[in-house]
């Protein structure tokens, strides 16, 4: 076999071989036997936008007062005629009208006193509602689908291969690079 001297020639042969070893390069054109148009199917969505207006209830609340009085009138004339009795009943002689006058006095303005002492406030929330006018806003999205063009596959043969480009465009020819080592 290969002792270790002709291996090492024959990996320089080799080597230099290599070394000088060329190639060429160049275009060639492949005529186009078909130019194929290529669509891509999308949905496309328009965003529409539909609002209305609503009437709705809103509740407010207001603080009413409330007051119950007796009536006075009534409560003072009472004072009055007790205290006139009363008073006529205390004095004597000429003092006696003007004990009679005087607790009729007294007793007019006990009486409608006590009549102001019965009555009371109240203070309570009434609700109340109005109506007002909202606004509401929604969006939909109307999809329709499109067909869009991509391009054009462009085919051709070389030395029984099948090339394929794609472009904008029909191609008449395709350009290759054909490499050629020796």
């Amino acid at each position: 076999m290969f002792t270790i001297k002709r291996k090492i020639v024959l990996i320089a042969i080799l080597s230099a071989a290599s070394l000088f070893a060329q190639s060429i390069q160049y275009t060639a054109y492949v005529k186009v036997v078909s130019s194929i148009p290529e669509y891509e199917n999308s949905i496309e969505s328009t965003p529409i936008k539909e609002c209305w207006d609503e009437r709705v209830p809103v509740t407010y609340y207001t603080t009413e007062r409330s007051q119950y009085r007796n009536d006075n009138t009534a409560a003072a004339v009472l004072g009055g005629v007790a205290g006139g009795v009363l008073g006529h009943q205390i004095g004597k002689g000429r003092g006696k009208d003007v004990a009679t006058i005087g607790g009729a006095i007294l007793g007019t303005i006990a009486g409608g006193n006590m009549a102001s002492e019965n009555r009371y406030d109240t203070a309570q929330r009434v609700p109340h509602t109005r109506y007002e006018t909202k606004r509401h806003c929604t969006t939909k999205y109307d999809e329709k689908r499109v067909r869009n063009f991509i391009g054009y596959k462009n085919v051709g043969y070389y030395k029984g291969k099948k090339i394929v480009k794609y472009s904008d465009r029909k191609l008449r020819n395709i350009p290759i690079t054909v490499t050629i080592s020796y």
